[in-house]
């Protein structure tokens, strides 16, 4: 029985945009029983919704074993998407959804795994959403510093 008990991960994501769209960032912390890892990433041109979806996703690709997996994010963009709307998005084959490439690599990235997710109040004072957010905008600044010189 032992091995079909799933590891329970808890993903925090966080994606950032100077502009909409703009040099845009992302930052994550996966935690397995308190051990954490931290990830970050960004693109020249995008916008807040893509990145808040990277982060997932990048987070997702880290996994190297099916889990159980909480994802905590401030966009209820991605919560009530993975939550609510992914299911209907893929019957209708994405029509009329924005980001059909990113969600077509969500479900490829998930495909192993039991996914939740929760929204929280980004700004708030929740400490891996605040590090998440600090990850996000840092990358965004570097792309931004990196096209100004």
């Amino acid at each position: 029985m032992q091995n079909n008990v799933r590891k329970q991960i808890t993903l925090y994501s966080d994606g950032s945009s100077l502009g909409n769209p703009g040099p845009g960032g992302y930052g994550g912390i996966l935690d397995y029983r308190g051990k954490r890892k931290s990830y970050s990433g960004g693109e020249e041109h995008t916008t807040n919704n893509r990145m808040e979806l990277t982060a997932v996703i990048e987070g997702l690709k880290l996994l190297k074993e099916p889990c159980d997996v909480h994802v905590v994010s401030d966009s209820s963009y991605v919560v009530k998407a993975i939550n609510e709307w992914l299911a209907n998005w893929v019957k209708k084959d994405f029509a009329k959804v924005k980001n059909p490439d990113l969600w077509r690599a969500y479900l490829e990235a998930a495909k192993p795994h039991h996914i939740k997710a929760t929204w929280v109040r980004g700004h708030s004072g929740h400490e891996e959403n605040e590090i998440c957010d600090r990850l996000a905008r840092e990358e965004a600044e570097k792309i931004k510093n990196r096209k100004q010189t």
